[in-house]
């Protein structure tokens, strides 16, 4: 007679099989993968043929959002693990991580784009700072009416984002014409040095120093916002080196096929006669949807500090790790890259931030706040198109 407490108990078998269920989607995304690397050098010959260039676009996307909204969930399991303001850090870390590898596999395959990662850091930019702030806010303020987050913490990220973005983004359009190779590389390797030793010593801040400047403020939380940031019962969390390992997993995929993606939309960028720079929105936009997802989701259950961690922290992070990445890539191989936005760029970089700065001078938002930023993003959209 097997008693009823016998019987609830979970078997290793049923416990495995449980995990297979929930793991299966690393097979879509290893399996095309090894697809690619057999066949795909024959496949993307035949972009010519509209109708196989579209079925690659849309496998290749499909395979690499799959992959990032696991990457996601790992990280989220590990943030739940770890606690704030972690959490948070290793979602950043791992998205804009991902965003990093795409670029350098660009840049070491192929026909290298100069400007591919500065169109995709730009994106970034754009699409967090505006596109997804804007968003969460709305949502936000609309369900909320006002919202309140740790003004210490915004401020710390928005002092980190100024100097970063003029000196990466802004003066090598200046400087760079007349630079000579040996003026390049020493321009280059002070800019390496100064942005990592910049954001390591604002990651020091952040989880030694002063935790407490990136966590929700006190008196924000009440019952219900506490219980809910201590509640997920959407995940199934289990050891550290459970979820590292399968987060290096389902990164590999990404690292993979994102240069197969690239030689697809570039192809069609060329044939369709639209801009570059689109290509690099597409490709931020595809990293970013599953962060963007959490960032809009934590504003809609009243946790804006949370959204406001991702949301900075993917700006900041952009620019503090695919920086050196891209210029130690150069160094190494004496691939060009171009660094510096055109003077309409720079000023809608500009106006973004000093926005975000007006946003951030209370600590309390609302739908207001949300729309403006829509609207600046939706200016930037249409300027990929001006010639």
């Amino acid at each position: 007679m097997i008693s009823p407490i016998s019987r609830s108990r979970p078997t290793p078998s049923g416990e495995g099989w449980k995990l297979v269920r929930m793991e299966w989607l690393l097979l879509p995304g290893a399996a095309s993968a090894l697809a690619f690397f057999a066949f795909g050098n024959g496949w993307l010959s035949a972009l010519a043929n509209p109708w196989w260039a579209g079925f690659l676009f849309v496998w290749l996307f499909g395979a690499i959002l799959n992959s990032a909204f696991a990457v996601v969930r790992h990280a989220d399991c590990l943030a739940i693990k770890l606690g704030e303001p972690y959490g948070t850090l290793i979602l950043t870390l791992s998205v804009i991580g991902m965003e990093v590898m795409m670029v350098s596999a660009v840049m070491l395959g192929g026909t290298p784009d100069p400007a591919m990662a500065r169109d995709t850091m730009f994106a970034v930019i754009m699409i967090v700072l505006n596109a997804l702030l804007g968003v969460a806010l709305l949502v936000g303020g609309w369900r909320h009416h006002e919202q309140q987050y740790n003004l210490q913490g915004a401020t710390s990220f928005l002092s980190m984002l100024v100097p970063l973005a003029a000196s990466s983004l802004v003066l090598p359009y200046y400087t760079s014409a007349d630079s000579t190779s040996t003026v390049f590389k020493f321009r280059a390797t002070a800019l390496i040095v100064t942005t990592v030793g910049l954001y390591g010593a604002f990651l020091a801040m952040q989880t030694l120093r002063h935790p407490d400047h990136f966590a929700e403020p006190l008196k924000r939380q009440l019952p219900e916002t506490m219980a809910a940031t201590k509640e997920h019962p959407q995940f199934a969390v289990r050891s550290l080196p459970f979820h590292v390992g399968l987060l290096i997993a389902y990164l590999l995929p990404v690292v993979l096929l994102s240069k197969k993606l690239a030689i697809v939309l570039d192809y069609g960028a060329d044939r369709l006669g639209i801009p570059q720079a689109l290509s690099g929105m597409v490709v931020a936009a595809l990293i970013l949807f599953p962060e963007g997802m959490a960032s809009v989701r934590a504003a809609w259950d009243n946790r804006l500090q949370r959204a406001v961690n991702l949301i900075f922290g993917a700006a900041l992070s952009t620019i503090a790790l695919t920086v050196p990445a891209v210029l130690a890539i150069s160094l190494a191989t004496g691939r060009s890259v171009e660094l510096g936005l055109s003077p309409v760029n720079q000023i809608m970089l500009a106006v973004t931030l000093i926005v975000c700065i007006l946003t951030c001078t209370t600590g309390r938002t609302n739908v207001l706040n949300g729309l403006i930023h829509v609207v600046l993003f939706v200016a930037y959209f249409i300027l990929l198109f001006e010639p």
